[in-house]
């Protein structure tokens, strides 16, 4: 709430939002905001349900078709991804 000079901390947002950020137990805690603003948290659901099976069955869906090779389309020919650290990915030739 820009215009109202406030941020607001809460539950773990469900959906994107515009100019909503999710920050971990630890960032929350030391979030700082300008001077003059406030800061309003609201306290987490305790009659919240955990995730459920479906839940966890699509995170997991989704780290295994993350971690699976994507065919790279490179100026000498086709490559495949083999490997990954943080934003570098390490590419071999399909020609060899």
């Amino acid at each position: 709430m820009y215009a109202d000079s406030t941020a607001v901390l809460g539950p773990l947002a469900t959906c994107a939002e515009p100019h909503s950020y999710d920050l971990c137990g630890e960032h929350g805690e030391r979030l700082s905001v300008p001077r003059g603003w406030e800061v309003l948290r609201l306290a987490p659901d305790a009659q919240a349900p955990g995730p459920s099976r479906d839940d966890l069955a699509a995170l997991a869906d989704a780290v295994r078709e993350a971690a699976r090779p994507v065919p790279v389309v490179e100026p000498s020919g086709q490559a495949v991804e083999v490997g990954r650290r943080g934003h570098l990915r390490v590419l071999r030739s399909l020609d060899s």
